[in-house]
């Protein structure tokens, strides 16, 4: 395995390590999402209101489904009568609309027959607000937001986490004598009273719209007394059937594999450093792969190995005027090429030429060229003639 690789392989280790150990080690955060599940113990979840709602809601019997209203009810009209089959309450609670055009459509039809709807939200289907012609306002809020009931305005329950300024902006008072709208519950923001609980007659039936759903949420229903207030909300809704649509039934992201895995941090965390570390390994191994080239020592500079080789064969044989003779000729070589003086007459005038262009004393320029005029054709020498020689040539290299 390439080297490189086990090296990034090793840190993405070494991190997700140093990531694992670090979540392990903090406290869980409080996960304030508002999920509004009913297996969700979060603070903004359901499951309190699942465990009690058979204690709040006084009906023959309460049916969950996790299908759209379009599907569930679909089923249950008779098309031979032109009635449903069943008659009773739909309940659902969440953070924003989650009803589609054509489930909304079924639940007005679901109103028109006699029946009720209860929506709390703080978004609603567009299709429900055009059709009662209404209009849901939403702004920001302080630190915490005051909320009663119509029937006892005496009550006053104080709200801050996961709730906001919701209210029904265009509920004039000739509007509601028309319309027969109820009011059944207010929100208090700046002194002013801002209704968020309402109850509007459609066809046979009814249709109520809360703004609030937090107040169904874990946090509330186990916090002092604001039990209270949600169990006189659900008081609101007739005996009976109740259908409750239970979560999100237009995606099944939550109920995934993915979803849960992206809903817990620590695997969050590895699955995004995953991710990254197979970026990382593909960005690296799409690069073309070559072999390695040997590396090629450079030729080695033989010309000096052959010069010493070529002297000792010489002074071996005891051929003392040859290396005398060819120190001489690549003297000579030596000063015509690199300081461009004639050498056909070691005159005084050579000398005094070499003096200025070496800067050596003339005494050993001298010296030098005496040897070289009496060696150069005395085939009689000793190896003190050739040191001699070898001497004086070599005190005039710069």
């Amino acid at each position: 395995m390439n080297r490189k690789l086990i090296l990034y392989i090793g840190i993405v280790v070494i991190i997700a390590g140093l990531l694992i150990y670090d979540d392990a080690s903090s406290p869980d955060p409080i996960d304030w999402t508002p999920t509004f599940a009913t297996n969700a113990k979060a603070p903004l979840g359901l499951y309190v209101f699942d465990k009690e709602i058979n204690g709040l809601v006084k009906g023959d019997s309460i049916e969950k489904f996790r299908i759209t209203p379009y599907e569930f009810f679909d089923e249950k009209y008779n098309y031979d009568t032109e009635k449903y089959t069943v008659k009773g309450t739909f309940l659902a609670i969440s953070e924003v609309d989650e009803i589609d055009s054509q489930s909304a459509t079924e639940l007005l039809s679901f109103a028109d027959y006699g029946n009720t709807v209860v929506l709390s939200m703080k978004r609603f289907p567009q299709k429900i607000t055009d059709t009662l012609d209404l209009h849901a306002e939403s702004r920001f809020f302080g630190d915490s937001i005051q909320f009663s009931l119509q029937k006892s305005p005496a009550k006053k329950y104080w709200y801050n986490e996961g709730v906001g300024v919701t209210f029904f902006d265009s509920l004039t008072p000739q509007k509601i004598k028309e319309s027969g709208i109820k009011i059944l519950g207010y929100q208090i923001d700046n002194g002013k009273k801002l209704p968020n609980f309402i109850e509007v007659p459609f066809g046979n039936g009814r249709i109520l719209l809360h703004t609030q759903p937090a107040v169904f949420s874990n946090y509330y229903l186990l916090k002092g007394n604001h039990y209270q207030y949600t169990q006189d909300v659900v008081s609101q809704i007739p005996r009976g059937t109740l259908y409750w649509q239970d979560g999100n039934a237009t995606s099944t992201m939550n109920d995934s594999p993915l979803g849960y895995i992206l809903k817990q941090p620590a695997l969050k965390a590895a699955y995004y450093l995953g991710l990254l570390g197979l970026a990382v390994f593909i960005f690296f191994n799409a690069k073309r792969k070559q072999r390695i080239i040997p590396e090629i020592a450079p030729l080695r500079n033989t010309t000096i190995d052959f010069a010493k080789t070529i002297g000792n064969l010489y002074f071996m044989e005891g051929d003392h005027h040859t290396i005398i003779e060819k120190k001489i000729i690549y003297f000579l070589e030596q000063v015509r090429t690199e300081y461009l003086i004639d050498t056909y007459s070691l005159d005084d005038a050579f000398a005094e030429k070499l003096h200025l262009k070496t800067g050596k004393p003339v005494e050993e320029i001298q010296t030098a060229i005496n040897l070289i005029k009496k060696h150069r054709h005395n085939f009689a020498s000793t190896e003190a003639d050739v040191a001699a020689v070898n001497n004086a040539i070599e005190n005039l290299r710069i």
